[in-house]
């Protein structure tokens, strides 16, 4: 049997790690290479990735790859969307800002005041989040020095190869890409007093962007390819989403929830503009029609508090298993509320949104805050079967929280639909399945490539309880 083997840079809005993905006669499977912690870092001007930090991870989780697995043959880099680095004379101008950067609602008002809202959507088909990369584009000065603006996928494949482009799905997030077309909007780009030059070519997941520079081979141990990948981690996810049917809608739960179908074109009617749903790129030229609901960021950050409370770390395996003992009705709060998207204290936003409601002891919060998740999760499913017509009699949970049983169970419970959970690392299996076909060591659909992960990587099935 032919085993062939890649390394996927997977990164996360709170951690990223390098793995290795072997692939062969209905064999594929992943090996942890190393893990290493992201977040944003406080700076003079305002919230920034310690992207130093991050970078050097990378470099180094890559070479451990190849001392372990000679025979890989290429890298894959997906990561969240939205943010960029600022390239001028081949060198990072500065630490890329944090999505969760307040300056973006200077940008907000300036580009509406250009393109308001419902032209945007018709044009990009983006729902409105305040950290769009065209938002952050119009607040920030250091434009006009760049030669290139890269997402970060992009940002790291530059520095590894020296070839700079955009891969089309992370392109899609940043609101000047054509939804029908698929190209760059160069009439938005100019009314929006953006130099198209900053904006690099357009490439599809499966493009071979360039091979490693020769220092960066020499330290990594091998002359690799960079292979462009669906390089938003969810683009990544939902490539490898097991759908057991046409009618299934899924779910990529991480620091976010991700809740949508898979269309083959665009929804763009008032209605999903006004129920604030996205279009998104996936690869094969699908659109992830979803709509972000804020994920477990809510439980995380309310453990990260009660843990600075305490001085000790919260066992929260523990902590869920108390919280699924709950029988008696929780309250419930709006999952998106604005409030809660900012970091530090999230159990006293939380109280506030709850009232008198509030659960005074910790298992029943947690339960609260799991609850409140999967009524989200719920009623986005209900808006896009609404939107689009099309009848769901299934859902795929992937990513982190499918481990999280009482958040697969209540998401459930709350649509009335069996949750298929897993598989756990569905962002880096399509990083790997994409970089796979690319090299020919995989089947060339994306049926096919659904097929060999649900027949690797069977789900967990959650039926509706009464």
């Amino acid at each position: 049997m032919t085993v062939r083997a890649v390394a996927a840079v997977d990164l996360g809005a709170t951690s990223g790690r390098v793995v290795i993905g072997r692939i062969g006669d209905g064999r594929l499977d992943l090996e942890l290479v190393s893990r290493f912690p992201n977040g944003p870092v406080e700076r003079e001007d305002g919230l920034h990735w310690d992207f130093g930090a991050l970078y050097e991870n990378i470099l180094a989780g890559l070479a451990e790859a190849v001392r372990r697995e000679p025979s890989v043959e290429s890298i894959g880099i997906d990561s969240w969307a939205v943010d960029y680095g600022l390239i001028a004379d081949g060198e990072l101008l500065a630490e890329p800002f944090h999505y969760r950067d307040d300056r973006t609602a200077r940008g907000v008002v300036e580009v509406h005041a250009v393109a308001p809202f419902a032209e945007l959507y018709q044009r990009n088909g983006l729902q409105f989040l305040p950290f769009n990369t065209l938002y952050q584009y119009r607040a920030d000065a250091r434009l006009l020095e760049a030669d290139v603006a890269l997402l970060i996928p992009d940002l790291i494949a530059y520095l590894l190869t020296g070839s700079a482009v955009a891969e089309r799905t992370n392109a899609s997030t940043t609101g000047l890409l054509g939804v029908t077309t698929g190209e760059w909007d160069a009439e938005i780009v100019s009314r929006l007093g953006i130099r198209a030059r900053i904006l690099p070519p357009l490439v599809d997941p499966g493009t071979v962007i360039g091979t490693l520079r020769p220092e960066l081979a020499q330290r990594i141990g091998a002359e690799l390819p960079v292979i462009a990948v669906g390089s938003h981690d969810t683009a990544s996810a939902v490539a490898a989403v097991p759908l057991s049917s046409p009618h299934s809608a899924y779910i990529s739960c991480g620091t976010w929830g991700l809740v949508g179908v898979e269309l083959a074109e665009p929804t763009l009617t008032d209605a999903a503009r006004e129920a604030n749903f996205t279009h998104e790129r996936g690869v094969d030229g699908r659109y992830r029609f979803l709509h972000n609901v804020t994920g477990l960021w809510l439980l995380s950050e309310t453990v990260r508090a009660w843990e600075a409370e305490d001085g000790a770390a919260i066992d929260l395996p523990a902590l869920l298993d108390e919280a699924s003992a709950v029988r008696d009705d929780v309250a419930l709060f709006d999952a998106n509320d604005p409030s809660l998207s900012a970091p530090g204290d999230m159990p006293a936003r939380i109280t506030t949104l709850l009232g008198d409601d509030a659960p005074t002891s910790r298992p029943t919060f947690a339960r609260s805050i799991v609850e409140s998740i999967a009524a989200a999760f719920a009623a986005a499913i209900r808006t896009a079967v609404g939107l689009t017509g099309r009848e769901v009699d299934s859902i795929h949970l992937v990513g982190g929280g499918s481990l999280n049983r009482l958040l697969c169970q209540t998401t459930a419970d709350r649509t009335g639909l069996p949750v298929l959970a897993g598989p756990v690392e569905a962002t880096a299996l399509g990083n790997v399945l994409v970089q796979a076909r690319s090299l020919g060591a995989a089947p060339a659909t994306l049926e096919e490539l659904r097929e060999l992960v649900a027949a690797t990587h069977p789900p967990t099935r959650y039926t509706p309880r009464a």
